[in-house]
């Protein structure tokens, strides 16, 4: 038994550390990825100014391994932390990109790259909203679980739309045919669709630190009380 209660209290330690690593890791890869792509900031590391980006995304990574250990037997939670590391792993292989992209702009391959990360992004979010689902759903707290169903399946709908907006923006703003007419009417796509896809991005990921940070303090209350 006491075996057993200090695995269980080491896993529950582990969780912990995951959770605090998304907490401050999603607000800064955010930061950094949108510095290394849009501005010169970093351009004082050189040749390394992918490097915030690239590290900051492997941390995200990092944070999603240490919560391996609870659980094991539930595949239902395992099955969604693995999907989320997968989108972890390909945002911090293409991080690079952003660098790359933003010293050459119109070359179509770092376009691609940097499009396929920013889906993978919210591909990603969307996965860590139902990895806190998971988590939620095996924790004591009933009102808890209630919130963060409720919060997550609406970061999901938004994550989705924000998407779909990003897919429409860049057809928009790629296909001549289809941003021609609209120009002719005095609206400008590209900054309506920037700030579309910034609102229905922001929101969730606030609601997502929210329940990340109510999530581990939900834990850090379990564990305390274990050691009584």
């Amino acid at each position: 038994m006491d075996a057993a209660k200090a695995d269980l209290m080491r896993a529950l330690g582990r969780l912990a550390r995951g959770l605090s690593a998304l907490f401050w890791g999603i607000p800064l890869t955010l930061a950094a990825d949108v510095q290394t792509a849009r501005t010169d900031w970093l351009e004082a590391l050189g040749a390394l100014s992918f490097a915030p980006a690239f590290v900051l995304s492997g941390w995200l990574w990092y944070g999603l391994r240490q919560m391996r250990d609870f659980q094991r037997q539930e595949r239902v939670w395992h099955h969604a932390l693995h999907r989320a590391e997968i989108f972890a792993i390909v945002n911090t292989g293409l991080a690079p990109f952003l660098f790359w992209w933003h010293r050459f702009p119109l070359e179509p391959f770092y376009l691609v790259c940097i499009t396929s990360l920013a889906a993978s992004g919210f591909l990603f979010l969307i996965c860590t909203n139902q990895v806190l689902r998971r988590l939620a759903a095996m924790l004591p707290d009933e009102m808890l679980r209630v919130e963060t169903r409720t919060f997550t399946a609406l970061n999901t709908w938004l994550l989705s739309a924000a998407l779909g907006g990003l897919t429409l923006y860049l057809a928009l703003t790629d296909f001549r045919g289809v941003s021609r007419p609209i120009g002719r009417h005095g609206l400008d796509m590209p900054m309506i669709g920037e700030w579309f896809i910034l609102f229905l991005t922001l929101m969730p990921v606030a609601v997502t630190l929210a329940l990340l940070w109510k999530i581990k303090e939900a834990i850090f209350t379990s564990f305390f009380e274990m050691e009584r």
